[in-house]
Formats: C-alpha cells, sequence, structure tokens
C-alpha cells in the first residue's frame, strides 16, 4: 500500500525522552591522568581514568547509550574531589555510594575485591576459590576487565598467580601505582594494618 502524500512518520513522545536515565558527570585530573565520575541518581557507576577527557566522555556514552548525559559542572565538586582522594590516597574508605550494575557473577566478583584490604592483593584464582568458583579464574579475570568503578572496587590488587601484574583496564602503569601507593600509606600508617587474609 502507498503512503499517503501527506503521511508524516510517528515521532517519538516527548514524555519517551524525558524517561530516559540520567547520568550525571564530571571530568577533572588527577596525578595518573584524567578521571571521568558519573552518577546514577542512587550512586557512582561509573569511574574511568584515562589520558584525553573526550575519549574518557565518548567511553561513558558507549557503556551507557540509553542514557542522557549532563555535565554537572560546579554541582559535582564534592563528589569528584572525593575520587580523586581516592585515586590519590588508594585504600582511604570514603563510603561512596555506589551503583554496581552487571551480571550476576560479574557482581560477585566484585564484592570479593572490594573485601580484599588496601596492601593487599590476590591472585585470579584465589578470588575464584573465595567465590566457590574454583575452575572460573578465567571469567574472573573477565569481569575484572570489565568493572567500570576503577579505585572504588579495586580491581587493581588482582595479580597473577605469580604476583606478576596483569591487564588493568586503564594501564599497567595506573595499576602498579596504585598498589606503590597502598603500600606505601601502609608503612606509612596513613592506612591501618589489616594482616589477615581477606574476609569474601
Amino acid at each position: 500500500m502507498n503512503q499517503h502524500p501527506f503521511h508524516r512518520p510517528a515521532t517519538p513522545p516527548e514524555d519517551s525522552l524525558c524517561s530516559r536515565e540520567k547520568l550525571y558527570f564530571a571530568v577533572d585530573n588527577t596525578s595518573l591522568g584524567a578521571v571521568l565520575v558519573a552518577s546514577s541518581i542512587k550512586g557512582v557507576v561509573c569511574i574511568i581514568l584515562g589520558d584525553e577527557p573526550a575519549q574518557l566522555i565518548q567511553n561513558v556514552q558507549d557503556r551507557f547509550p540509553a542514557a542522557s548525559m549532563i555535565n554537572a559542572g560546579a554541582d559535582y565538586k564534592s563528589k569528584i574531589a572525593r575520587v580523586i582522594a581516592m585515586v590519590e590516597t588508594p585504600g582511604i574508605d570514603l563510603d561512596l555510594p555506589l551503583d554496581i550494575r552487571g551480571t550476576a557473577f560479574q557482581q560477585q566478583v566484585w564484592q570479593a575485591l572490594r573485601a580484599i584490604p588496601p596492601g593487599q592483593t590476590m591472585s585470579y584464582t584465589d578470588v575464584a576459590l573465595h567465590i566457590d568458583r574454583p575452575t572460573s579464574a578465567r571469567a574472573v579475570a573477565g569481569a575484572c576487565a570489565a568493572n567500570g568503578i576503577a579505585v572504588a572496587i579495586p580491581c587493581h590488587r588482582v595479580v597473577r598467580q605469580d604476583g606478576a601484574l596483569s591487564g588493568y583496564r586503564w594501564g599497567i602503569e595506573r595499576k602498579r601505582i596504585l598498589l606503590a601507593r597502598e603500600a606505601d600509606n601502609m608503612t606509612n600508617g596513613l592506612m591501618p594494618a589489616d594482616n589477615s587474609p581477606p574476609q569474601i
């Protein structure tokens, strides 16, 4: 059937545009490069590190394609300041509210990572054993790679079985620096010592 010559395709109702999730974000600088923090009304959904702010913004847009990104600007200063403090002094507890999104397995792994004390590391195999998935070391590594909330979910504390550093979404050098800072903070008494094994 031919379309009527004056037929116009339907446009999305304004309500559908208004109903899109709003994510508020801000970008700032740290000693490890640029950092972008994005939050929903529930909490932080994304903390990403990189070199170019434009790339970080594109990364978040790709990660949440259905969301409406809103540059929070000055209204976001206190939250991004807390994240910068976590980057500069990893391991300090700033009680940052998080909106953690992922599969059930990913969330299980990420919860395990948050239980690793500052200054300590675990291997991918160790994490797999602690979550009662002893044959899932590769899947644990995949969950670490999928983590989009740097530092607050400390995937930098997971290493190879031999202790060597392995892939880190935001670069091996950043991972090395974060671990070194945590070790220094423990040595200098900036964080309470915890010599017990991670409770997962």
